[in-house]
This record gives C-alpha cells, structure tokens and sequence, in this order.
C-alpha cells in the first residue's frame, strides 16, 4: 500500500512539508524523505513506537529535515495549528481499531485547524476497507478512494 501512496503522491513529495500522523515505525515519513520531501513531521506517543522511528531514521543516517512530537495526534494537530505551521501532505494511518480517531482528526482538519493545511494540500487516510470513511469532514473533500486487499486509500483536499 505504501507503494501505491507514494506513486500517487510522486508528482507532489518533491519539497512538500509532510505530516506523519499516527507514525507507527516511521517508514511513510521515512518514504517521503527519500523520495524529495523538504520536511517530516512524525507524530506518535507509543513509546516502542517512538523508539523504532528515532532508531530508523539513526539506521539510515537521517540528522535532518524532521521532527518528532510524542503527543496524541489530536493535541499534536493543535500545537502544530498554533505554532504556525503548514503542511502539503497529511498521512494519517490510526489504528484500525481506533475508529473515532478518524472522525477526531478529520474534524479538526475540516475545521478549527484548518490553517495546518496548505491550499493545495492533500490528506490521505489508511483505513480498513470495510470502515469506510465520510466523502466530507467539514471543508475536507474526498475525491479519490483506492482499495487493495483489506486496505483503503481515501485522499481528501479542503475546499476553501
């Protein structure tokens, strides 16, 4: 799946801010780096979690271009809205059990936070393919949904 992201998201990686929610080990982040993106932002507060992405990026000789917020995503998005920030890519994978995440997340994207989000920006879910997600949260659109095996790519622009 991750290989189908970054093919679809290859025209726009090169020099994009990209925010890496629900980071897990790193490795969207990790991907967007190496394929061009000036800046990452991984979120994550699961202390294996956070370990795996500091000992990744080490691994692989990364010192720069990132940064790490160990808070929950909802609370990060906020910080991050305050401190000014802008992101052309959202990616956020929660866990599939965790399905009032997405509707947390979305919300605050749509809304309040919508600032976080760059005019053109994009925001692409991972979700299970049988919990599908809403066309629209607040000013975020969905207009592309990808399905392989299990899994679902659903990518969303906001609509000012």
């Amino acid at each position: 799946m991750r290989e189908t992201l970054f093919n679809v998201l290859a025209p726009r990686i090169e020099d994009a801010a990209f925010l890496d929610l629900y980071a897990g080990s790193g490795a969207n982040g990790i991907e967007a780096l190496s394929r061009g993106a000036k800046s990452v932002v991984f979120v994550e507060k699961a202390p294996p979690a956070i370990t795996a992405i500091r000992t990744n990026l080490q691994t692989l000789g990364i010192q720069e271009g990132w940064r790490l917020e160990t808070r929950g995503a909802v609370v990060s998005v906020k910080r991050l809205a305050e401190q000014g920030q802008c992101f052309d890519i959202v990616f956020l994978d929660p866990p599939y059990k965790a399905a009032d995440e997405y509707a947390l997340i979305f919300g605050s994207l749509g809304g309040e936070h919508a600032s976080l989000l760059a005019d053109d920006a994009v925001v692409i879910a991972e979700h299970h393919r049988k919990q599908p997600l809403e066309d629209a949260y607040g000013a975020l659109q969905r207009y592309r949904l990808l399905e392989q095996g299990d899994a679902s790519l659903s990518f969303y622009s906001i609509s000012r």
